[in-house]
């Protein structure tokens, strides 16, 4: 049976799109211009998720908050034209809100669940947004293969342990490339965690930035989040990605 899709309203989304994004330190992007291509990105996820398990979030505030804000936090730290590697890019989140908002950047959205690629790559030729290219593959594999170390930057959100995440994602970057893996309130236990791994992989950890969402007008408490930034200072030795069953066993 299909899911009720939850209604949308065009006013009400714009005024709580503006609302919660200017509440979170994103005034660049709380416009009603970027509400609207917004709001067309919101009626596509709806749509498809009434038939498609592509998320839990499905009340249109929660998802400005929890995907599109949570998303763009990261802007700040992508220069401008930066080649971007989204890694378990998941329904396209952090890819579609940065893609929408930051038209100067190339980004290649990758993730092992073709259902989930079919989507994205779906999604932005529907929204015009041609700087999205949609990948179904492993991380290990395209670290290993013809994507190692093509990217300024690699984001990751909600995929992996960070010892194990830098194992997937270091090696898509170009020395001097940055990995931004943005985290739940763990993410500073997951940094000391993977202090090893960082070295292994010849990188460094740059910034940590942790971070509350809200939204005033929700009885929900507060969301700590974080954000770090590691630099690739080296290249990384070949034998790294190793296959995800190593990876997964014993971690770096």
């Amino acid at each position: 049976m299909n899911k009720t899709e939850p209604t949308l309203e065009r006013a009400d989304f714009t005024a709580a799109f503006v609302r919660i994004l200017a509440e979170n330190g994103l005034a660049e992007f709380a416009t009603e211009a970027l509400a609207d291509r917004f709001f067309a990105l919101t009626e596509r996820l709806l749509r498809v998720n009434a038939v498609m398990n592509l998320t839990a979030i499905t009340d249109p505030h929660e998802i400005i908050l929890k995907h599109y804000a949570d998303s763009l936090r990261a802007a700040k730290y992508l220069p401008h034209g930066a080649k971007v590697a989204d890694v378990g890019c998941g329904a396209g989140f952090p890819t579609l809100p940065l893609a929408v908002a930051r038209p100067d950047l190339a980004i290649t959205a990758i993730d092992s669940t073709d259902k989930r690629i079919v989507f994205v790559r779906e999604t932005a030729e529907l929204l015009g947004l041609d700087n999205v290219t949609a990948v179904t593959a492993r991380a290990e594999d395209v670290g290993a293969g013809e994507l190692r170390g093509k990217y300024d930057c690699v984001t990751a959100r909600a995929v992996a342990r960070l010892n194990m995440l830098c194992e997937f994602c270091i090696p898509l970057l170009r020395v001097g490339g940055v990995f931004l893996p943005m985290k739940a309130k763990s993410g500073a236990e997951e940094l000391a965690e993977a202090e090893n791994a960082i070295g292994t992989l010849r990188a460094k950890l740059r910034f940590c930035e942790e971070f509350t969402i809200f939204d005033t007008e929700s009885a929900e408490e507060p969301q700590t989040r974080m954000i770090a930034g590691i630099e690739k200072i080296g290249e990384t030795e070949k034998i790294y990605p190793r296959n995800f069953s190593q990876i997964k066993k014993k971690p770096l």
